[in-house]
């Protein structure tokens, strides 16, 4: 009976550290790009957002979260970036970090700090773009202003892991 209650003593601490690792803390902060200054995780990548993601849909599923990895756990924020504007969102049994509502992913073309290679590749007619600390997105044309919002009415694409882009 002894052993029974170790096993499972042992067996309830491997899956609650096994939970731990899903709420994991990072830090959103910011960066210089050559787009202005940008959002950064905490490695100082690029953080971007994508216009497939709407409300509770996330537009990018499948074959896309290899090239594009959710900023995952929960966020502090620091430098320009407010903590009031960080929140969350469910995806399947993890947590991605939001700033302004918009879903965060680092692009796995960014190596270095102050690299954007993934500003404004398209998938499924969306395009991603570098987040700005006023949680819009930035463009190459916003350079030297705060940042330009991309707003999008039309209802193309299914997300996923079809378009172009990489």
């Amino acid at each position: 009976m002894k052993k029974l209650a170790v096993l499972l003593a042992v067996a309830v601490s491997a899956v609650a550290a096994t939970s731990a690792l899903g709420s994991s803390k990072t830090t959103v902060g910011t960066g210089h790009t050559s787009l202005g200054t940008a959002l950064v995780n905490s490695k100082g990548l690029t953080l971007y957002l994508f216009e497939g993601d709407t409300g509770k849909h996330l537009g990018c599923t499948g074959g896309c979260l290899s090239s594009w990895i959710p900023l995952s756990g929960t966020a502090t924020g620091s430098g320009s970036a407010k903590a009031s504007d960080l929140g969350t969102i469910k995806r399947g049994t993890e947590t991605q970090v939001t700033y302004d509502g918009h879903p965060l992913y680092t692009f796995v073309g960014d190596t270095k700090a102050g690299q954007t290679t993934g500003e404004g590749l398209v998938l499924s007619g969306k395009k991603w773009y570098a987040v700005s600390p006023s949680g819009a997105a930035m463009t190459a044309s916003s350079k030297g202003s705060s940042s330009s919002s991309s707003t999008s009415s039309g209802s193309g694409g299914s997300g996923g892991s079809g378009g172009s882009g990489w």
